[in-house]
């Protein structure tokens, strides 16, 4: 049985009942950092006295994840093991998620349990969201990736959610002030900790104030979405009422139904 238990982001109170419960009950840990996770461990079982009592730290991690799982056999997950990422909810933005895969094609129990989430609480704290929103997680690092991926972030009908580096935050906010100064944009580092900071502002604002305090800490940014964008998406009713040949309708159909084309083709021509 694998259990896939979050961790707190930043306050150690943020840890649930629950997840100490399971990991009282559990043999192995896989984790991102086994540094990380023996030191986590220690704090709850100093501050909270949880008894939590792990035999074997397994690094399972971006470089050796699939290494580890062509090699793993199945007798391997007879045993309660459970997977942590270093902070926050598992499989966001970590190789969680390949063990769920595994464990799904390999039909091995699991259990995933709520808790803590930055891209959540980000979203929340932003007073944005109205109702939908996009999570890219990390951008890539540099290069004309990075640059298209900004753009799509700045152009999508949805506020944005996603993580940014103290190295790289106040580049990232000066690339969107120069795409759209007047775009409202929020920024939060070290969320639920002591000095928890939030910000919001337009892009071009928001320059001038990261500029002015303390950078470090993993941030959290949302933008709001994008006003250029049409707010209502093309239906097929709309398709069907173009003064376009039928076999045009049909594959315009077909690519927003799924529906095979022939089959849409002889409905429109009956």
């Amino acid at each position: 049985m694998i259990y896939f238990i979050p961790t707190p982001i930043g306050n150690l109170k943020d840890i649930s009942l629950h997840a100490l419960d399971i990991l009282r009950e559990c043999e192995i840990v896989l984790c991102e950092d086994t540094r990380v996770t023996k030191s986590l461990f220690t704090l709850l079982n100093d501050r909270f006295n949880a008894n939590i009592d792990i035999s074997s730290f397994i690094p399972f991690h971006t470089h050796n994840c699939f290494d580890f799982l062509d090699k793993v056999t199945l007798d391997f997950f007879s045993k309660n093991i459970a997977y942590v990422s270093d902070a926050g909810m598992p499989c966001i933005s970590d190789p969680g998620v390949e063990l769920v895969r595994y464990a799904l094609k390999n039909n091995i129990n699991y259990e995933v349990l709520s808790g803590s989430n930055a891209s959540i609480l980000a979203i929340v704290a932003s007073g944005i969201l109205e109702k939908e929103f996009i999570f890219l997680g990390f951008l890539p690092n540099n290069g004309s990736e990075r640059k298209i991926a900004i753009q799509n972030a700045m152009h999508l009908p949805y506020p944005v959610v996603l993580y940014e580096s103290p190295k790289r935050i106040l580049e990232l906010i000066q690339n969107l002030s120069n795409i759209d100064p007047e775009r409202e944009i929020f920024v939060i580092k070290e969320a639920t900790k002591k000095f928890e900071t939030k910000i919001k502002d337009s892009s071009i604002n928001l320059v001038e104030k990261l500029k002015n305090i303390n950078l470090n800490g993993e941030w959290s940014v949302v933008i709001d979405k994008s006003k250029n964008v049409p707010s209502q998406s093309i239906t097929v009713d709309d398709i069907y009422s173009l003064d376009i040949p039928p076999k045009n309708k049909a594959k315009l159909i077909s690519k927003i139904t799924g529906e095979d084309v022939k089959k849409i083709y002889n409905n429109i021509i009956k």
